[in-house]
């Protein structure tokens, strides 16, 4: 069984930033596209940020321009460094292989006071 962590979370104040960590149990070179998805209470989970094995990104519009997703295929570690934050950002953030799911980490919070 495949087992994500991730770590980084925390509260910060709006325009502010937090660099979020996932580590994979897996080596990142077998998975095709890894991404990070979110869920903000009451809401449905949403993909925000993807990156191929080849290193291609693409980035849900709420969060392009602000977020960089990396990965560190040595590392089995998948980076999100957030910038100028907004309140509206505040979620439990995940990890996950974009095509095959595994299990669901337990996330890690991040919040964002205004």
């Amino acid at each position: 069984q495949v087992q994500l962590v991730e770590s980084g979370g925390g509260l910060v104040q709006a325009g502010g930033s937090l660099a979020l960590s996932c580590t994979a149990s897996v080596s990142l070179f077998s998975i095709d596209a890894m991404g990070w998805y979110r869920q903000a209470p009451g809401k449905q989970r949403e993909l925000v940020a993807t990156i191929t094995k080849a290193g291609n990104t693409n980035y849900a519009d709420s969060v392009k321009g602000r977020f960089t997703i990396s990965r560190d295929n040595a590392k089995n570690t998948v980076y999100l460094q957030m910038n100028s934050l907004k309140p509206e950002d505040t979620a439990v953030y995940y990890c996950n292989n974009v095509f095959v799911h595994y299990y669901w980490g337990q996330g890690t919070q991040v919040t964002v006071s205004s």
